[in-house]
This record gives structure tokens, C-alpha cells and sequence, in this order.
């Protein structure tokens, strides 16, 4: 009996002690500047890395204009250029009003984030439909059409917070990204796992199909836990005051969200793709017209 108190007390005061070095932190103001700038260091390498692939593509294969390639390493870069900012000044941003123009500031790479990997969906996409004879004209108008949508609902949703901020309506506009975010998971499981089962059939054993095949299952399974996280933690935010993402006193859970959702993958996927593309012969390259 005497044996469970102790293990119980002990518990407690680990719990406690847990919980006193997270609102230590979260109510600290040096903590929060040092998190912040990690944050706006990490994007800013992150997007320098994009950046240094693109112009790297680029000076290998300068005759094929924007391709798939060449745009997925662009939006990469605006995406980490424009988060380092976000998080360098996030004090100033803070204090921006309208309130609504935070909101932006915030959600917008979030959107932006979904268009550029959503990219590698589509280009799985026609890859996929491509090895089995089956026409991929639509597929580019229902990319162009989904983002279209998304972006429309959300500029919909920005505008009338502007008008009136509605609590109801805030909390909509969380929910509607986190199902954004969950399409975007299933998007990939259902591509990237078609692609990956296709090349697992394939007789040919080769080095090269080996490596396309462990591409394309590694990035599929970062991505897809990437986004479901994402959904889940956004709708806590939606519910949870306690894990409101959008202010400056939680600064932990900042660190936390924006590692796992969009850091440590983005950063996996560029690893993973640096591959540059071939000199000549090549037939996967498509330009994004």
C-alpha cells in the first residue's frame, strides 16, 4: 500500500514539474524570442535549400521553362521565405490590425503549403494513369479547379471575419482547413500508394526501380502523416482555446506544431527528391502550362 502512494506522489509531482517547465517557458518572454527565431531560422535554411535546388534545376535543364519540378522548388521557397518573415517579426504581426490581415498572414503559406505538395500528387497522378494508357487531360483542369475552390472558400471565410468577427466563424474556417488538410492525406495514400504498388509489380530488377520505389513510399508516408497531423492538431485548435496555434504566449506549442506539420517533412521530401533531373532523354518531365 505503502508502495503505490509513493508511485502515485511520485507521478503527481513528475506531472507537476511538467507542467511548471511548460508554463515557464510559454509565460517567458526570452523563451519565446529564442523559439520564434529557431523557427525563423529553420524556414529560412529550409527555404534557402529550395531555392539553391531550383537554380541548381534550372542551369541543368534551362529549355524546359516551369516544370513540375522546377514549381514544386519555387513554392517551397516562397513558403519557407515567407514563414521565416512571419516568425522574424511575429511580435509585429501580432500587433497588426485588422485583426483579419493576421489571419492571412498565418494561413496563407498553410494554403500554399497544400498547393505545392499537392503538386506531387498530381504528379503521381499522371504517372500513374499514364503507365496504364488511361488519358490524364483532366487531371491539370481539376488540380487548377480544387485550388481554385479551396482558396475561394477560404477568401470567403477571411472576408467575413473582416466584416464581423464571429467566433462561429473562425472556428469553420479551422475546421474547413483541417478537412483541406485531411484531403490532401488521403490524396496522397491513394496516388502514392497506387504508384508504390504498380512499381512493386513491375519484373524489371533494377537499381533505379528500387530507389523510385523507396522515393516514392518514403514521401508518400511522410506526407500523408504530415497532413493527417496537421488535421488533427488544427481541429484542437478549432475547439481547444489551450491550443490556439495564433498567439504569441504558446510559444512550445508553436515549436511542436510547425516542426511536425511542416519543417522536419518538407525538409525529408527535399532530401529525398534532390536528385536532379537527366541532361538529355528526358520523358517524366512535364511543364506546368
Amino acid at each position: 500500500m505503502e508502495s503505490t502512494d509513493v508511485t502515485s506522489s511520485v507521478m503527481a509531482y513528475a506531472l507537476k514539474d511538467a507542467s511548471s517547465w511548460w508554463d515557464d517557458i510559454n509565460n517567458s518572454p526570452i523563451w519565446e524570442n529564442r523559439i520564434f527565431h529557431v523557427l525563423a531560422g529553420l524556414y529560412g535554411l529550409g527555404g534557402a535549400v529550395a531555392l539553391i535546388q531550383l537554380i541548381r534545376i534550372e542551369l541543368r535543364v534551362p529549355e524546359y521553362g516551369w516544370t513540375t519540378q522546377k514549381v514544386f522548388h519555387f513554392l517551397n521557397f516562397l513558403v519557407n521565405a515567407v514563414r521565416s518573415l512571419v516568425f522574424a517579426f511575429r511580435q509585429n504581426v501580432q500587433h497588426i490590425k485588422p485583426e483579419i490581415f493576421q489571419h492571412f498572414l498565418l494561413d496563407m503559406p498553410s494554403l500554399a503549403f497544400f498547393t505545392t505538395y499537392a503538386l506531387l500528387v498530381l504528379f503521381w497522378a499522371e504517372i500513374y494513369y499514364q503507365a496504364r494508357a488511361v488519358s490524364t487531360d483532366g487531371l491539370r483542369r481539376s488540380f487548377c479547379t480544387i485550388n481554385a475552390v479551396v482558396y475561394g472558400i477560404q477568401i470567403v471565410l477571411w472576408l467575413i471575419l473582416w466584416w464581423k468577427p464571429i467566433p462561429v466563424v473562425l472556428i469553420l474556417s479551422k475546421i474547413f482547413f483541417a478537412g483541406v488538410s485531411l484531403f490532401a492525406a488521403l490524396g496522397f495514400l491513394l496516388y502514392g500508394g497506387r504508384l508504390f504498388l504498380m512499381l512493386q509489380r513491375f519484373p524489371v530488377e533494377s537499381k533505379g526501380r528500387r530507389k523510385k520505389l523507396q522515393e516514392v513510399g518514403y514521401v508518400t508516408t511522410i506526407c500523408f502523416s504530415c497532413f493527417l497531423v496537421r488535421c488533427i492538431m488544427v481541429c484542437f485548435n478549432a475547439f481547444d482555446k489551450a491550443a490556439d496555434l495564433d498567439v504569441l504566449n504558446h510559444p512550445v506549442l508553436n515549436l511542436i506544431y510547425y516542426v511536425l506539420v511542416e519543417i522536419l517533412p518538407s525538409s525529408l521530401v527535399l532530401l529525398i527528391l534532390r536528385k536532379l533531373p537527366p541532361k538529355r532523354g528526358i520523358t517524366q518531365y512535364h511543364p506546368i502550362r
